[in-house]
């Protein structure tokens, strides 16, 4: 043991002295010289290398962002906060619509009202060290960077959800090295400038999550909240905030929903996407081993919603309607807000289009509530009605090109319908009728299309405009005859559509029953004063040069027509008592911060005078009670002072009812897409059109009876005043008018009353031929002819004009017309003395035949050289005769009498011949 121990010291030793052997400790002390220069070199080669790569780096850095302007914290807000957020429609009574027609939903919530599930879910999930960075993480950036260079597989990405916001909000997709350097420079800009609770509350609403259960595409989480799950952000559960946190990295991959808005066959991606976040954030100490099982084992798809109701699908007339509306009204209020007028657009195609554009974007990205005038159970009550109408007529074959191949194809098109239903004091638009069907027919027939209005125009155009100008009242007698109004027509024009005249009738009665000459008539009296500038304060928009001129627009034929809103809203300005107010749709338009930007004001416009607008809307009543529209108050289930005209387009291409009573005002118009004609037998085309106007008012007045039937009447203005006047000319009543039973009596203008008295007819002597009366002569006899009254020649020029001859069609066939004559209703005398007739027996009748003269007004019966009696011509020529001798004479219109006829013996037995005697 102790050789061993020492054999162990000696070997020691021999070590020791090695180390401290001169020349060993020199040698080893050279090496360390050698070592030590070595490693300070390298050192200095990888510092300068370093450095110089740094510089490199840094350098090539510079000259990525080099472009990009230095922005400040106002810019940076208001990118950052610049989100594209779909604006809501809303019913009257702040019932809400849906959202805006648009690519993308998105709603703005506040990070204080997101669920800490969804916050702690997104967070784990997108950006873990969100609360420690100052916007990038180098390591995360040098990874990235790596992987790309090297092109190996991506493992994660490098972006924090700073930078994803920059992406998002202020630079694009792209992928470059600039972009990317871009993004690291805003982001850690933009962590200077905003804290982590703003720039999480950014991201929360800038993010997409795919599809809603409308199938439409959702941005942010409020969006996707009501979109998948159908509640707000901030009552989401553990799991369904773990399903919406996973949607960013690919919302269409994972959205549970189609484009149709059903749910997908194949959810799987989605749920592992939700189980991942689950695992991240129970990695993260975010939720506990017993939710993170839970939230786990949970089935996320049993809280999916049903397929949503898209406002396109069910009110598409309504929707796209709304938009319109919205974006002129925007327009104007983005205009006004840069100093321009209404005016200035109209008149600047390019600045019109200019603000249309900023409008069309600030609705779909300002998260604006546009509130409507809509109601919502009327709107829905007359879809049901129109839905459900037999009566429309037949579908008729239409040519029309096929878009895809161009060749000619026969398509079936359908009897169309449009309807306005408008507050007559405000104007709103309570609800309509677009059409039958959107998805076939795309044209909104109660706003957009121009079609002709027909008689509807009659009182807008000529009666009113008549009144107004005193060259009319109710009573004002007009002619319908066959008279030649248009000289470029050879034949009588215009006609009734009944093609029959009615000979002198009042406004009133023109008017109940739609005659069309008297409206052209009067129409042409009145053309010098330009009528039609009454058509524009009532809103007529579509009015073109010849509609100005044309005889033809007086009866409701325009160049282009009118639209149905267009048309039942003129009806309005008379229930408003001469006042037009203009229908509008948009009510207000308020921003996301609560602030109204536009409200709708009332502006009414003076078109005619309260006597003008009552006298017009009592002549319409009598459409109503026993004119053309007579059956509506039957198919009514309520009253109400109604006061309205039908129409029918030419060629019985359009059909049209509209009336208006002391609160609203319904207009309806029925007619093909490709004009043709509604008289198809069966029931009248007036009678579908009018039973389907009612069957929609009673809708309307299950839902809102004190809207549709007021208990007032319309208010009789100061200065209406009834008189009596002469049927015949419209003046005071003469004598020869009231012997004649021709005194009626009806309202006026007290500005516009008769002062002259009638001169339109005299006193005359008459013969009468059957049904037929002719002027006598001072020479006829006073047996065959009565006292009468005869239109003044004067009068009738004045009335028809010198081209018209045919004076018996001025006499209308009714009991008290049948006392008038007209002066060409005369028999001529021939200038000779009658032939004589020949008279025979038949029983102890006398009986005979006229003459062949033309001139003869009656025949005279003599007994025993006596007259005993006068028969007229065109009565039964015979005579009961007792016994005696007879004769009869003619008698012509000049009092000529003819010879006596052959003798005639009544009751008178002659003595037999006498025997001759033989001779001798």
């Amino acid at each position: 043991m102790n050789d061993k121990f020492q054999a162990w010291i000696e070997k020691i030793k021999s070590i020791t002295n090695l180390f401290t052997h001169k020349k060993t400790v020199k040698s080893a002390r050279i090496t360390y010289q050698v070592f030590w220069n070595l490693l300070l070199l390298v050192l200095t080669v990888v510092i300068l290398g370093g450095a110089f790569a740094g510089g490199v780096g840094a350098g090539y850095f510079a000259s990525l962002v080099k472009d990009e302007p230095v922005r400040s914290y106002d810019s940076m807000k208001k990118d950052i906060y610049n989100y594209t957020e779909t604006s809501d429609l809303y019913f009257s009574d702040n019932v809400y619509l849906g959202k805006l027609r648009t690519d993308l939903e998105r709603e703005e919530v506040k990070i204080d009202q997101v669920s800490d599930y969804l916050v702690k879910a997104v967070i784990a999930t997108e950006d873990e060290y969100f609360y420690q960075h100052k916007g990038v993480v180098p390591k995360a950036v040098f990874r990235a960077l790596f992987q790309e260079v090297t092109n190996s597989a991506t493992q994660s990405g490098g972006s924090t959800l700073t930078q994803q916001l920059i992406k998002n909000q202020i630079l694009t997709n792209e992928v470059s090295f600039e972009r990317k350097a871009n993004e690291i420079l805003l982001a850690l800009r933009l962590e200077k400038f905003f804290s982590k609770k703003e720039i999480l509350e950014a991201y929360l609403n800038v993010s997409t999550f795919g599809r809603n259960s409308s199938g439409k595409n959702i941005g942010g989480v409020q969006a996707a909240a009501k979109g998948i799950f159908g509640k707000n952000a901030s009552e989401l559960t553990l799991p369904q905030a773990a399903f919406i946190a996973g949607l960013p990295q690919s919302p269409f991959g994972y959205t549970p929903f189609t484009r149709e808005g059903t749910v997908k066959n194949n959810l799987e991606p989605g749920l592992t996407r939700m189980k991942t976040v689950l695992k991240r954030m129970y990695d993260g100490g975010q939720i506990t081993e017993t939710q993170y099982a839970d939230a786990s084992a949970y089935d996320i798809t049993k809280d999916f919603i049903p397929a949503g109701e898209n406002p396109l699908e069910k009110y598409p007339y309504l929707s796209f309607e709304i938009e319109k509306r919205a974006i002129e009204v925007l327009s104007n209020v983005l205009a006004k807000n840069d100093g321009y007028e209404e005016n200035d657009l109209k008149e600047d195609e390019n600045l019109f289009y200019k603000y249309k554009t900023l409008a069309k974007q600030n609705l779909r990205q300002n998260g604006y509530e546009i509130h409507t005038t809509i109601n919502k159970d009327i709107y829905d009550a007359f879809q049901v009605v129109k839905n459900n109408y037999p009566n429309y007529g037949p579908d008729k074959p239409e040519q029309k090109q096929d878009p895809e191949t161009g060749e000619m194809i026969t398509v079936m098109e359908p009897v169309e319908v449009g309807a306005m239903l408008i507050e007559n004091k405000t104007g709103k638009i309570i609800s309509f009728v677009g059409g039958r069907d959107h998805k076939k027919q795309e044209l909104n027939h109660a706003t957009s299309a121009v079609r002709q209005n027909g008689s509807t125009m009659k009182p807008l155009l000529v009666y009113a405009p008549a009144i107004e100008l005193g060259k009319a009242s109710p009573g004002t007698p007009l002619p319908d005859v066959a008279l030649r109004l248009e000289p470029s027509i050879s034949r009588p024009w215009p006609n009734n559509y009944d093609k029959r005249y009615s000979g002198i009738t009042s406004a009133r009665y023109a008017l109940k029953k739609s005659y069309n000459v008297p409206a052209v008539k009067l129409y042409k009296d009145i053309l010098d004063q330009q009528p039609a500038k009454y058509l524009e304060k009532m809103g007529f928009t579509s009015l073109k040069g010849d509609d100005y001129t044309n005889l033809s627009t007086s009866i409701g034929s325009l160049k282009n027509g009118v639209t149905v809103e267009e048309n039942t809203n003129a009806f309005g300005t008379f229930a408003n008592e001469g006042k037009f107010v203009d229908a509008y749709m948009i009510e207000k338009i308020v921003d996301k911060n609560g602030k109204t930007i536009y409200q709708h004001e009332v502006k009414p416009v003076d078109v005619f005078k309260p006597q003008t607008a009552f006298l017009t809307l009592d002549m319409m009543r009598d459409v109503i009670k026993s004119g053309t529209a007579q059956g509506i108050n039957s198919k009514l289930k309520f009253r109400a002072d109604w006061a309205g005209k039908t129409g029918t387009g030419h060629d019985f291409h359009d059909a049209w009812f509209v009336a208006t009573n002391p609160s609203v005002t319904f207009g309806i118009w029925t007619g093909y897409d490709t004009p043709k004609s509604l008289n198809n037998g069966g029931m009248s085309y007036s009678q579908r059109t009018n039973n389907l106007w009612a069957e929609l008012m009673n809708a309307a007045y299950d839902i809102k009876p004190e809207l549709i039937s007021p208990a007032e009447s319309f208010p009789v203005p100061t200065g209406i005043v009834k008189r009596s006047f002469c049927a015949v000319s419209g003046l005071l009543p003469s004598a020869a008018c009231s012997q004649a039973g021709l005194v009626v009596s009806d309202y006026f203008n007290a500005e516009n009353v008769p002062t002259k008295q009638d001169d339109s007819l005299i006193a005359g002597k008459y013969v009468q031929i059957g049904d037929k009366k002719y002027l006598a002569l001072d020479s006829t006899p006073a047996e065959f002819s009565k006292q009468g009254v005869i239109l003044n020649p004067d009068f009738i020029k004045q009335m028809v004009g010198n081209n018209f001859n045919n004076y018996s069609q001025l006499i209308p066939k009714m009991d008290r017309w049948s006392k008038l004559l007209v002066p060409t209703d005369k028999i001529v005398d021939n200038g000779k003395r009658p032939d004589g007739v020949t008279l025979s027996l038949s029983g102890n009748n006398l009986i005979w035949s006229p003459p062949a003269d033309n001139d003869i007004v009656g025949y005279r019966v003599y007994h025993n050289g006596s007259k005993v009696g006068s028969i007229s011509s065109g009565s039964s020529l015979s005579f009961t005769a007792s016994n005696g001798s007879y004769y009869v004479t003619a008698v012509d219109i000049a009092g000529t009498e003819s010879g006596p006829s052959n003798k005639v013996d009544v009751g008178v037995t002659l003595a037999p011949a006498p025997v001759p005697a033989p001779a001798p």
